[in-house]
């Protein structure tokens, strides 16, 4: 399932590459798309949306409802 988060917080690679861990963390065979300039993270995974949205608030970025 294609899920698209608003994520706030990112300003660099490592912030991508945070994020990018937590939420395969959460799901290791997630595929995560970052548009750092849009705050925009596209996650194909079959994990609830709340489950991805909190591995990204606790990597300490904001997720907009």
């Amino acid at each position: 399932m294609n899920q698209l988060f608003t994520v706030t917080g990112m300003t660099c690679g490592h912030c991508e590459k945070a994020v990018t861990r937590a939420i395969q963390q959460a799901d290791p065979q997630a595929e995560v798309k970052i548009d750092r300039s849009q705050n925009l993270v596209e996650v194909e995974s079959t994990q609830p949306r709340e489950t991805l949205a909190h591995a990204i608030t606790e990597e300490g970025y904001a997720v907009a409802a």
